[in-house]
């Protein structure tokens, strides 16, 4: 490490241990805490992701038991965290360390990274933390620090720019120390280089900060050209009789992924299908009630349309057991229902 890259090690470092967090529950902790706090970190903040980590410990506190778990209950305790799909990769990545690694979390960077829903950054973290291996990290905290100490240019889609953060990271990245320096780069993203109104002069780096220097923090990182955010709508089906509601389980890829939710059709053929096949089946309903709401994702927002069918009586059967369920109000919390959807079926009960 050359004397620059070394300068702002030291930096980090010193500025860690006066400032940084030390009491995060899955700090010092074995690889199957820090591997889960890792994938309930992406896209979330600290805040957010501690009571439901706690929650998930509790019900899966080791490998095997939330291998053995059913998905389903899996994405229950999941539910309200968001990004469904790290719920399935995690089940599909501890049953893989089951079978393949005889239930020890593996300590090589490939094999972690070959898990389910590990990418480079979460990899180098875990082996990081639970090892004490040096590997660099680049989450979005110490891309915004690199990005606006380095003044790096372009966004992160782009390669280039992608390339040169991790060029930076391996370099700044100390042989010794390296779970606390990364620790520090995230803390510093979070707590100091904030995105907007970063508190520049409680940061450890201002002295070698390029943006600092030059005035220019609110350039770096560069955004993302703007796009216009695609609305979407779909009709969602509230079939109802007495105190019990028709559950559907939605394919394990796409929003909600694997969630219990509301039987949906999205387009006018679809809808004229549910009319032959489903309603057919079930008697025509005595009353139907439209709603809407929106819900907003990261890259759409979602216009629901709610149709209230009050059954006159129960089906006599189900014609698809394996996705389809009838369910007492009472017991809406017992399956992993997307929010929006939970929020919804609590409002009817009100």
């Amino acid at each position: 490490m050359d004397a620059d890259a070394a300068s702002f090690a030291n930096r980090v470092l010193n500025w860690y241990q006066r400032y940084g967090r030390h009491d995060l529950p899955w700090q010092r902790q074995d690889a199957y805490r820090v591997w889960l706090s890792e994938i309930m970190l992406q896209q979330t903040q600290v805040g957010t992701v501690i009571p439901y980590y706690q929650n998930f410990i509790k019900r899966f506190p080791n490998i095997k038991q939330l291998a053995d778990a059913d998905i389903d209950e899996v994405l229950q305790h999941w539910q309200g965290l968001g990004y469904y799909a790290r719920a399935r990769n995690l089940h599909q990545a501890a049953r893989i360390v089951r079978d393949q690694h005889k239930g020890r979390f593996p300590q090589s960077f490939d094999a972690v990274a070959a898990l389910p829903g590990v990418g480079r950054s979460t990899a180098g973290a875990i082996l990081s933390f639970a090892f004490d291996q040096r590997w660099p990290i680049l989450d979005g905290n110490v891309k915004r620090v690199l990005a606006r100490c380095f003044r790096v240019p372009g966004w992160y889609g782009q390669s280039d720019t992608m390339k040169q953060l991790w060029y930076l990271a391996e370099s700044v990245t100390p042989a010794e120390q390296a779970p606390d320096f990364n620790q520090a780069m995230m803390d510093i993203g979070s707590m100091v280089c904030l995105k907007s109104k970063p508190k520049c002069e409680a940061c450890p780096l201002k002295e070698i900060c390029s943006s600092y220097r030059h005035h220019s923090q609110a350039e770096y990182p560069q955004k993302k050209p703007a796009r216009v955010k695609p609305h979407k709508h779909t009709l969602m089906l509230l079939h109802r009789h007495a105190d019990q509601v028709l559950l559907w389980r939605r394919p394990p890829s796409g929003i909600w992924g694997g969630l219990w939710s509301l039987p949906e059709v999205d387009a006018e053929p679809a809808i004229e299908l549910w009319q032959q096949s489903f309603l057919s089946m079930t008697q025509l309903p005595n009353k139907i009630q439209e709603s809407v709401i929106r819900h907003q994702f990261t890259h759409y927002s979602l216009d629901i349309s709610l149709a209230i069918i009050e059954m006159e009586q129960l089906p006599h059967k189900i014609f698809d057991q394996d996705n389809y369920v009838w369910v007492g109000i009472e017991a809406l919390g017992d399956h992993g229902l997307p929010t929006p959807v939970r929020k919804l079926l609590a409002s009817l009960q009100d």
